[in-house]
C-alpha cells in the first residue's frame, strides 16, 4: 500500500497558506526536508507523524493518506477471494491472493492470518497436494513468524486466538509438541468465553437472541468435534455407539431433520463402516458405506445456497462458498479414492455391493 503522506501534507499546508519554510520552522527540520516529503521522495520521520497530525486537526491515519473505507472494502475483496479459492480447495491460489493482499495492506491482521492458514493447510497430508511434505518444511518458519506476529500484536482478540491455537498446532506437527502444549495452555478456558452467560447480562435486548443462538452454535460443533475425537480412542463396539450418539446430537440440534448431506456426514458413514468390518459385520459396513455414496453425491450437488432452521439455531444460509477444504476433489472422488481404498475394505472389495457402490460414485462425478 502506497501511503500518500506528501500529497496530504501539502495540501493542507496550502489550505492553510503556510510555505514550505514557516512548515519546516514549526516542525524544526530543513525545508528541504519538507519539499521531499511533498515530492514523495521520503517519509517523515515516524516521530514526527502524530505531530504534524495534531498540528493539522486531523488523525494521523488521514495523514498517512489512509481511506479507511476505500481499505476496507480492499481487504474485504481480498477476504472474498481468498474464501473462494479455499471453497475450491485451490491452496496455491489460496496463498497468491493473502500475499498480494499483505503486499498492499502489510498491517492487515486479517490477511496475515489468511496466509497463515493457507501457508498450513498446504501441508496438508489428507489432501490432493503431492508436494505437502515439502511445505511443511519450507514454510515452517514463516508460519511461525505469522502466528508470533498476530499472537504478539494483533488488537483482534478472536484472529489472534485462531493464530494462536495454529501456531500451537504447527509446533506440534513439527515435532515440537512442548512448545505447542506450552503455548496452547495460554488460551483461555472455555468457561471464560465471551459468550458464556456473563456476557449475556449486558446486551441489549435485541441483541439476546443472536448472541444466545451463536454461543448455542459454537457450543454444538465444539461437542460435535468432542464425540469425533472420544471415537477414535474407544474401541469398535463403543466408538460405533459413539456415533450413534453424534448421529442423535445432529437431529437434536435440528428438530430431528438434520441434513444428511455433508462432508461430516460422509466421512462419519465411512469411518462406521471400517468400524463394522474390525468386527467383521460385513452387511452393516456395506449399508454405511451406501449412506457414505448417497452424502457424498448430495454434497457434492449442493446448491449454491440454502437456508435451514431449527428452534434451537434459528435460521441459518448455509453457503457453498463458505466450505474450507484443501482438497479440490469432489467428496464423490475422496470416498472412492482414498477412503474406501483403506485396506479394511479388502474383505469386500470384490463383492457387487461395493463394486456398485464405487460404480455410483464414478457415475456422480461425470453427470
Amino acid at each position: 500500500m502506497k501511503l500518500k503522506i506528501g500529497e496530504t501534507i501539502k495540501r493542507l499546508r496550502k489550505e492553510r497558506d503556510i510555505t514550505q519554510e514557516e512548515f519546516s520552522e514549526i516542525l524544526g527540520v530543513s525545508c528541504q526536508s519538507v519539499s521531499r516529503w511533498e515530492n514523495n521522495t521520503c517519509y517523515p520521520d515516524i516521530e514526527l507523524i502524530p505531530i504534524i497530525a495534531a498540528f493539522f486537526n486531523i488523525s494521523t491515519d488521514k495523514l498517512l493518506g489512509i481511506d479507511e473505507a476505500a481499505e476496507k472494502a480492499a481487504v474485504d475483496q481480498y477476504l472474498s477471494d481468498f474464501q473462494e479459492s479455499l471453497s475450491r480447495g485451490d491452496i496455491e491460489s489460496c496463498i497468491a491472493v493473502a500475499r498480494n493482499g499483505v503486499a498492499e495492506f502489510p498491517n492487515s491482521y486479517a490477511l496475515l492470518n489468511k496466509l497463515m492458514y493457507a501457508l498450513f493447510v498446504s501441508g496438508s497430508d489428507d489432501a490432493d497436494i503431492p508436494n505437502w511434505e515439502e511445505n511443511m518444511q519450507k514454510y515452517d518458519g514463516e508460519i511461525v513468524s505469522l502466528g508470533e506476529r498476530i499472537m504478539q500484536h494483533c488488537p483482534d482478540t478472536d484472529i489472534r486466538l485462531e493464530a494462536t491455537a495454529r501456531l500451537a498446532y504447527q509446533h506440534y506437527e513439527m515435532g515440537r509438541k512442548e512448545i505447542g502444549r506450552a503455548i496452547y495452555e495460554t488460551l483461555p478456558s472455555m468457561l471464560l468465553c465471551k459468550e458464556m452467560s456473563l456476557l449475556w447480562w449486558t446486551l441489549d435486548e435485541n441483541e439476546k437472541l443472536p448472541v444466545t443462538r451463536d454461543y448455542i452454535d459454537k457450543a454444538y460443533r465444539a461437542l460435535s468435534d468432542g464425540i469425533w475425537k472420544l471415537a477414535k480412542l474407544l474401541p469398535p463396539e463403543k466408538s460405533l455407539a459413539v456415533f450413534a450418539k453424534w448421529q442423535s446430537l445432529n437431529d437434536f440440534m435440528y428438530d430431528g431433520k438434520s441434513k444428511t448431506g455433508t462432508w461430516a456426514n460422509t466421512n462419519g458413514h465411512c469411518k462406521q463402516a471400517e468400524l463394522y468390518m474390525q468386527l467383521g459385520d460385513k452387511t452393516n459396513a456395506i449399508k454405511h458405506l451406501q449412506a457414505a455414496c448417497e452424502a457424498a453425491i448430495s454434497f457434492d450437488d449442493r446448491p449454491t445456497e440454502e437456508t435451514v432452521s431449527s428452534l434451537l439455531l434459528g435460521e441459518q444460509i448455509k453457503r457453498k462458498v463458505d466450505f474450507d477444504t484443501a482438497d479440490s476433489r469432489p467428496i464423490c472422488m475422496i470416498l472412492r479414492d482414498t477412503w474406501m481404498a483403506a485396506n479394511a475394505f479388502d474383505g469386500i472389495r470384490n463383492t457387487e455391493d461395493f463394486k456398485n457402490i464405487t460404480q455410483n460414485l464414478t457415475e456422480a462425478m461425470i453427470r
